[in-house]
């Protein structure tokens, strides 16, 4: 059971890992710091749940202090996978706890929805959390449920909109359509949708993308000056690390291609420094799969081959795949972030990861995490019949192109 949950240690780190010279209030400002600056007007009064964890930073404070100093403060906290200090391993289930007395309750343990006597008595559900924009990242499954369980109590939801680190242009993979849903890959959208929360939100609703939410009171305090243009270097804003293992924006970036390989048997480099920035295999030529990825012309990305051993690290990965024995791969070196097609250089690094992995290996390769994260069997069947990457990608685009259209009365920004 946690007891007092303390932040101070964690935003002393976030304050060293944020970018020098650049300022929040000269670029772009979150939802969350606008409400500041306002002294937290709308919440004044109100008997509220906040759905947060670490990554509510509010120019180097994170918003539950604010809102303490403000005499505003939640009368229960809600927290995703990762908990409200963002220091829990992926999938490890979370036990309640108190933040200076406010209960703190797990969305990731017992029960992935609050339940009706959790929202008794309240006058608004108010969600602040940084997301990365791929759907099988499980923040926002945790929002859906939580505007349903809003949505069967009554009460208003409020999203704190964030923005999108890969920015609002970018939409890529499977649109998520002929598998059952789960709590890693819950919604009909492509892997990458180029949508903020706060657009998420809306369009969660307003396509009935889960069931109940119909007359959900839905609003979006709206970030001040993101464009869909802009991906997270462009916002001036310093990286938060969102969960243990995106740590920095480079693999937050990656992440998108690199996080399917959490499909496979292959290492997304979870055990290193340099989690879903290496990728590898035992015994297979990493120069030679570099040679072939670099003659691919993957915009923006280089690949350097690579030898490296995973460790336990606990907090981080504990039990990492082929710890404590070498594996051979690449290094995915990021030369120009606007230009980088994650997903697009995801399926080439799978293509020519299992090409370089002997036969019999061959066979292990895949597992059913693959068809869940790409949201599709096309990846997996494509790759397994010797389709090139090219021709895997070109099967999206018809899917892409209509949620493209779909997605376009949700958007808040230009």
């Amino acid at each position: 059971m946690l007891r007092h949950l303390s932040l101070i240690p964690l935003l002393l780190i976030l304050l060293l890992m944020a970018a020098p010279g650049l300022s929040a209030a000269e670029t772009v400002k979150p939802g969350d710091l606008l409400l500041y600056e306002e002294g937290f007007q709308p919440l004044k009064g109100k008997r509220f749940a906040l759905v947060t964890n670490h990554s509510a930073i509010v120019e180097g404070v994170h918003v539950l202090e604010l809102m303490g100093r403000k005499g505003v403060m939640p009368a229960v906290i809600f927290t995703p996978e990762h908990g409200l200090e963002g220091r829990a391993e992926d999938g490890a289930r979370l036990d309640n706890g108190t933040y200076h007395g406010v209960p703190v309750k797990s969305l990731y343990g017992a029960s992935k929805k609050p339940n009706p006597e959790d929202l008794k008595g309240l006058d608004l559900v108010v969600f602040d959390i940084q997301d990365v924009g791929v759907r099988f990242y499980t923040y926002i499954s945790t929002m859906g449920y939580v505007m349903q369980a809003a949505a069967e109590a009554g009460v208003p939801f409020m999203v704190l909109d964030r923005p999108n680190p890969l920015g609002g242009n970018y939409v890529a993979g499977f649109v998520r359509d002929k598998l059952p849903a789960t709590f890693t890959s819950l919604y009909p959208i492509p892997e990458v949708h180029g949508l903020t929360v706060g657009e998420l939100a809306l369009l969660i609703k307003g396509e009935g993308l889960l069931p109940g939410l119909a007359n959900l009171d839905l609003s979006v305090v709206r970030i001040q000056g993101w464009e869909r243009s802009m991906r997270w270097p462009d916002t001036g804003l310093p990286w938060i690390a969102t969960s243990p293992n995106l740590a920095s924006f480079d693999s937050a970036l990656l992440y998108p291609g690199t996080g399917l390989l959490e499909g496979t048997s292959a290492s997304e480099g979870r055990g290193s420094t340099e989690p879903f920035r290496l990728a590898g295999w035992p015994e297979i030529d990493g120069q030679a799969l570099a040679t072939k990825l670099n003659g691919e012309g993957l915009p923006g990305l280089h690949f350097e081959p690579v030898r490296f051993k995973p460790v336990s690290m606990p907090g981080v990965s504990s039990a990492p795949k082929y710890k404590n024995r070498e594996i051979s791969g690449v290094r995915l070196v990021i030369t120009d972030y606007h230009s980088v097609l994650p997903v697009e250089s995801g399926i080439a690094l799978l293509a020519g990861l299992y090409g370089a992995v002997k036969e019999p290996a061959r066979k292990v390769f895949f597992h059913g995490g693959i068809d869940d994260m790409s949201g599709s069997t096309e990846v997996r069947s494509g790759i397994e019949a010797g389709l090139a990457a090219p021709a895997i990608v070109a099967k999206w685009a018809e899917g892409d192109q209509k949620f493209l259209e779909l997605r376009r009365k949700y958007l808040l920004y230009q």
